[in-house]
């Protein structure tokens, strides 16, 4: 993150702090500090969402801030931040002197005493229960007193047993009662007992009823007393209670009384503590917010004052940037930033007048070249549209000019970079042009004429033209080189090859196809009235028949020399495309390898029956060639068609056509059989061209495929419809 991102994210860090800060001062119910905790925590809010709101507007503001904006709210932020370490310091250091003064006035002896003192009072009530415990379980299962409970002692017996126990415990008060509560026996020191007894409190009544021996401390007029209730236990349940009392010593009560006073004042006392000590870091804190406030107030209005000269400085220099030069800023202050404001303008005046005579210049450039740029435009126009390919290379080699005609003949790739030197980019397609470049260059004449055959990818290749020229520098250019002309010639030999082919084949039919007939007739004779002359039929037989054979063999290539020389024009008519493969299936019947795969689908194609019907015929004779020495090796024959095209595929398992073969595979006269003319592949291409499609070879082994592709609609019916 950059140091200036970091600053815009500084208001919301600060927003982010003091809510955080706001959420742990936030006052609980009945806390200390008052109506001040209330207000200092709105304040903080307030401060908080005023730090938000500035720091949103910095983020929106962090693609195109405005002028003076990143100043301001450094000036701002700094300012701020100098007084917030000093008040925090300040407010810090008071809250210590709070704590220690009052540290001081609440001496940790003072607690520990009160709290000794309480734990002694609390101590010898405990002593007091303890023993009256003890001493009573002596008695619960007295049998005496069990027996008096259910009513077998007389009222005299029991109160005498009764006043033998008070001596001997030292109790001031004794009674029994029975389960049901009621009176049988009491003693008293000093007194009487009275008749009517005191009613059983809920301590006693919950002592009998679980069986357990129980104490309280009953306050009463002259003094406080300790009550002990034990329940008398028969043989199966609880028969009676019996209740004693002890009268505690009078001073040591109202000891306990006051220690126990003293220590809830003294705790009452440091609660007050700790409400001073609130409310002083609650005041502090007030003040410390009011001054951050009024501070940060007065610091946006400087950070305003003194960053809005230099707004309307980065104003007028954007409006400059973006091309206004009319702009003139303020030179009201005496200052550096008025120094500044008038070096501007006297900028932005040079700047306009600068910027003035460059446009003249350039209009007085702009006419000049005008005459240039059309001829230049001229000249790229024809040499983007020529189909003939241009190359222009300096004294040094480097390529400068290389039209599209260029790249299309020779198939060079769109990343080919022209601007490096020919010679030492002669791979591929360019190395033919390059030994071209090369001989131009060390020859003595000036102009030089090639034609010569380049391999492209994919195992194409053309038939180039190359002229070249030598350009020397005159007068009015410097410039010395080459000039490359090259032209694809490819269709042209193609053409002047096929006429003389065509030629040759049409006078070789016209020499040969005479003799033949005679020839072929008289050995048909020859076997039919002298084979019974001879003295070796065998020999007889294989020669004549020999004759016979090559006679036949000439007859056929005769006929291809003749449709070669003369195709005829194709009669069009829409033919079932599966009706052709029905065709082939029961023509080349007899063949078992041969697999036909027939889909009707209705699916027609407008075209010659009868050539498209030689072209397969041509297609299986090979296939049944190439598989005839190998068993177990079909071929496969099948059609393919869509809306736009029918195809028919023929494929062998043969052992496939040597890859040097492929390049040369459909011209006139070459053939990869020994018996074969060579003329076959190619009358099957011409004829599939002279129907608007192409033959292909797919794959030239495992399998071997070739694949025969023609429009549904020709040509001519497209532009009649």
């Amino acid at each position: 993150m950059s140091r200036i991102g970091f600053m815009r994210l500084i208001p919301l860090i600060m927003s982010a702090v003091l809510l955080m800060i706001t959420v742990m001062l936030w006052p609980e119910k009945d806390a200390d500090g008052g109506l001040l905790a209330w207000i200092n925590v709105i304040l903080m809010l307030v401060l908080s969402l005023v730090l938000l709101q500035y720091g949103v507007r910095l983020l929106r503001e962090r693609s195109e801030p405005a002028a003076g904006s990143r100043l301001r709210a450094k000036l701002v932020i700094g300012l701020v931040g100098m007084l917030l370490i000093p008040s925090a310091v300040i407010q810090l250091a008071a809250s210590q002197m709070v704590e220690r003064g009052m540290d001081v006035w609440f001496d940790v002896r003072v607690d520990t005493l009160l709290d000794r003192a309480l734990n002694l009072a609390q101590g010898f009530y405990a002593r007091v229960e303890t023993d009256m415990k003890r001493d009573m379980f002596n008695y619960i299962s007295d049998a005496t007193l069990v027996a008096a409970a259910s009513g077998s002692l007389d009222y005299r017996s029991i109160n005498n047993y009764l006043a033998e126990i008070r001596a001997v415990e030292d109790w001031q008060k004794v009674e029994l009662f029975d389960i049901n509560e009621r009176l049988v026996g009491g003693v008293q020191e000093g007194e009487l007992s009275s008749l009517q007894a005191a009613p059983l409190s809920d301590s006693a009544r919950l002592s009998m009823r679980l069986g357990r021996v129980a104490t309280e401390l009953v306050t009463r007029k002259d003094g406080e007393v300790a009550v002990a209730y034990g329940p008398l236990i028969g043989a199966a349940s609880v028969v009676g209670l019996l209740r004693v009392e002890m009268n505690l010593p009078a001073g040591v009560i109202q000891n306990a009384r006051a220690v126990e006073s003293d220590y809830r004042n003294y705790r009452e006392l440091e609660h007050n503590r700790q409400s001073i000590a609130a409310t002083f870091t609650h005041a502090m804190l007030f003040v410390t917010l009011l001054v951050l406030l009024v501070a940060g107030l007065f610091g946006l209005l400087f950070a305003r004052r003194l960053t809005a000269p230099i707004g309307d400085l980065a104003q007028a220099l954007r409006r400059v940037t973006e091309g206004d030069l009319d702009v003139v800023i303020s030179e009201s202050s005496q200052d550096e930033l008025g120094s500044l404001a008038r070096s501007f303008n006297e900028m932005a005046n040079r700047l306009k007048l600068n910027v003035e005579a460059i446009e003249k210049a350039q209009k007085d450039l702009t006419k000049a070249l005008e005459n240039s740029r059309q001829r230049q435009y001229v000249l790229e126009s024809l040499l983007a549209n020529l189909h003939t390919g241009v190359i222009l290379v300096d004294a040094e080699g480097r390529v400068r000019l290389l039209n599209q005609a260029v790249r299309d003949i020779l198939h060079l790739p769109g990343n080919w970079v022209p601007s490096v030197d020919i010679l030492q980019a002669s791979q591929g397609s360019l190395h033919d042009v390059g030994d071209f470049y090369d001989e131009l260059r060390h020859q003595q004449e000036d102009h030089l004429q090639r034609e010569f055959d380049v391999d492209l990818p994919h195992g194409k290749s053309v038939h180039l033209l190359a002229r070249g020229a030598r350009l020397s520098a005159t007068a009015s250019t410097s410039f010395s080189g080459y000039l490359l002309v090259i032209d694809d010639i490819s269709d042209l030999a193609e053409a002047q090859r096929n006429k003389a082919w065509a030629e040759v084949a049409r006078r070789l039919a016209h020499e040969i196809k005479n003799p033949l007939t005679p020839i072929k007739l008289s050995a048909e004779r020859l076997q039919r009235r002298f084979r019974a002359q001879v003295d070796d039929e065998t020999v007889f037989d294989v020669c004549t028949q020999a004759i016979i054979t090559q006679v036949e063999r000439l007859q056929r290539l005769i006929a291809d020399f003749s449709t070669l020389a003369r195709m005829p024009q194709p009669k069009m008519r829409d033919v079932s495309v599966d009706g052709l493969l029905k065709e082939m299936e029961e023509l080349f019947n007899g063949y078992k390898r041969i697999d036909v795969s027939i889909v009707d689908a209705g699916w027609t194609c407008h075209c010659d029956p009868d050539q498209v019907r030689q072209v397969l015929i041509n297609l299986m004779d090979n296939a049944l060639s190439a598989t005839e020495s190998t068993s177990g090796k079909t071929v496969r024959m099948y059609s393919r068609v869509n809306e736009d095209h029918a195809e028919w595929h023929v494929e062998d398992d043969g052992e496939g056509i040597d890859s040097a073969s492929v390049s040369q595979l459909f011209e006139a006269y070459y053939s990869t059989k020994a018996s074969g003319s060579g003329l076959g592949l190619a009358i099957a291409k011409r004829i599939a061209e002279d129907h608007g499609g192409e033959l292909k070879l797919i794959s030239n082994a495992k399998p071997t495929h070739f694949c025969l592709r023609l429009p549904r609609q020709c040509l001519e019916t497209e532009e009649a419809s």
